[in-house]
């Protein structure tokens, strides 16, 4: 065998490996949910507080298909209660993005539901016990027929389901996002302090939307952005102003990537 061919028939050897590799470990770390690390104490679980926020611009589609199912977003949930049977998940999915492109944490108060706006905030009650708990929405799911609701592991051991999979609940809207999506733009990343404050002045002076400056001190790093900026039109309009005045082109950040 020629020394080329060798290296052909490695090359193929390695790419089956890597397609092997991938059809068995798929998306997620694990291939099987399981339990964290237990809460030893439930009864210092805090709700989600409950914050005003504008709809995120990831994991909002008007419609999306999952197993052949269609889903239609609603354009707010305002008043929306629903009744059905709520589960939870585990460590298969911990430091994986949902559907917000936020990434989930069992130990924070989160849930997934298949329609409502992202992020909306809801209260969960067991329907056997009166038991509540008010979880934030940053996700999709449950894709299982009768299941509403998708509550994150600190979520279902507020309200003593950990143990039994899944519950019979009501679930109702407590807030909806408030305004549409919103993003902002990193003109620059400086060493210099003073150079971040002057571009940052100089940026006020050209625009109407707010510029901070992000600081890291440890790397000597200071971001220089303007927001937020309601998606659309108002982002077109500030990109150009800073083409015309000879700034690059800025990065386009979204709330979770700040």
């Amino acid at each position: 065998m020629t020394p080329s061919l060798r290296l052909i028939v490695l090359i193929s050897l390695f790419m089956s490996l890597l397609q092997l590799s991938a059809c068995t470990t798929g998306r997620y770390q694990h291939s099987q949910d399981f339990h964290p690390n237990p809460i030893l104490d439930p009864a210092s679980l805090k709700d989600a507080e409950v914050k005003a926020e504008p709809l995120s611009s990831m994991g909002n589609p008007k419609r999306y298909t999952v197993l052949g199912q269609e889903y239609a977003v609603m354009s707010q949930g305002v008043g929306f209660k629903q009744q059905g049977f709520a589960s939870w998940y585990g460590m298969k999915f911990h430091g994986h993005a949902t559907s917000n492109g936020e990434i989930y944490d069992v130990y924070q108060m989160t849930a997934a539901h298949k329609t409502l706006p992202i992020p909306s905030y809801v209260k969960v009650t067991r329907l056997d016990t009166q038991e509540s708990v008010i979880v934030r929405v940053n996700d999709r799911g449950p894709f299982h027929e009768g299941r509403i609701v998708d509550l994150s592991y600190a979520a279902a051991v507020k309200l003593g389901i950990h143990t039994m999979g899944t519950a019979a609940v009501s679930l109702e809207v407590i807030s909806t996002p408030a305004k549409g999506p919103e993003k902002w733009l990193q003109v620059s990343a400086l060493s210099n302090e003073q150079s971040a404050k002057a571009l940052q002045e100089k940026l006020q002076a050209m625009q109407q939307w707010p510029v901070n400056i992000t600081a890291n001190k440890t790397r000597s790093l200071y971001k220089v952005r303007i927001g937020p900026i309601p998606e659309g039109q108002a982002i077109d309009k500030v990109i150009a102003i800073l083409n015309n005045n000879q700034l690059p082109s800025p990065l386009v950040l979204a709330a979770h990537q700040l």
